[in-house]
């Protein structure tokens, strides 16, 4: 079975940038690529962003567009998600997993093997 585990988050001040990790312990083959959620108190989880498998495409959302950045190193088995300019919206837990469907890159329903998570606290 695939395992992830999310690291990189922390306290922060508003601007200032975290770098997010998601490092697999297998591998889930036939799957369309990994994608990152996030999930504040009281809120729904919702999408940040997603990677191919190859890694030459990648979707955001629109409040992290232009801010965050998604990136994977096949060689450590990991995906970054890079994140500028942090807001005090993006505070939050920041989950991985893998989209194992074919669907939209934004569908939560369609990814599975889902980390513990990591957290995000952006004050101001």
């Amino acid at each position: 079975q695939v395992q992830h585990v999310e690291s990189g988050g922390g306290l922060v001040q508003a601007g200032d940038s975290l770098r997010l990790s998601c490092t697999a312990s297998g591998r889930a083959f036939n799957n369309d690529g990994t994608g990152w959620f996030r999930q504040a108190p009281g809120k729904q989880r919702e999408f940040v962003s997603a990677i191919n498998q190859i890694g030459n495409s990648a979707y955001y959302a629109e409040s992290v567009k232009g801010r965050f950045t998604i990136s994977r190193d096949s060689a450590k088995n990991t995906v970054y998600l890079q994140m500028n300019s942090l807001e005090p919206e993006d505070t939050a837990v920041y989950f991985c997993a893998v989209k194992k469907y074919i669907g939209s890159w934004y569908s939560e329903s369609l990814y599975h093997y889902w980390g513990q998570g990591t957290q995000v606290t952006v004050s101001s």
